[in-house]
């Protein structure tokens, strides 16, 4: 696909495991812009808010900056990445301490506009 056709948002500190962040971002691939913007509403997980955060800010990235059509836009990508660790200590028995790993996730999510419409299928 061309550069012109494609549009980008990031988000580079975002308070939650990778792992966890990608369970979400899999889930909307190779959507309809406006069938994945629902699916973070009405979703139960607390991520989803800062997910659909970077995916409206790539929606209108490619709104403004590329004068793409927001019909037509479909997520082509949405990939994760490991950020910054905060590390902090938990008192323990007998004078120790065990370290507590807090880790922040890179989200990054790439709409492109497509004319011809796929057929989705029936399940």
């Amino acid at each position: 696909m061309s550069q012109e056709l494609i549009a980008k948002a990031r988000d580079n500190t975002i308070r939650v495991s990778p792992l966890k962040l990608a369970n979400i971002a899999r889930s909307i691939v190779n959507k309809k812009a406006n069938s994945a913007v629902n699916q973070l509403k009405f979703s139960n997980k607390r991520i989803s808010n800062n997910v659909l955060k970077v995916l409206n800010a790539a929606i209108a990235n490619a709104e403004n900056n590329k004068q793409l059509d927001i019909d037509n836009l479909y997520i082509k990508e949405a990939f994760v990445g490991k950020s910054l660790t905060m590390k902090r200590f938990r008192p323990r028995a007998k004078g120790r301490a065990s370290s507590i790993l807090k880790p922040f996730s890179k989200l990054t999510i790439i709409v492109e506009e497509r004319s011809k419409v796929k057929k989705e299928k029936d399940k």
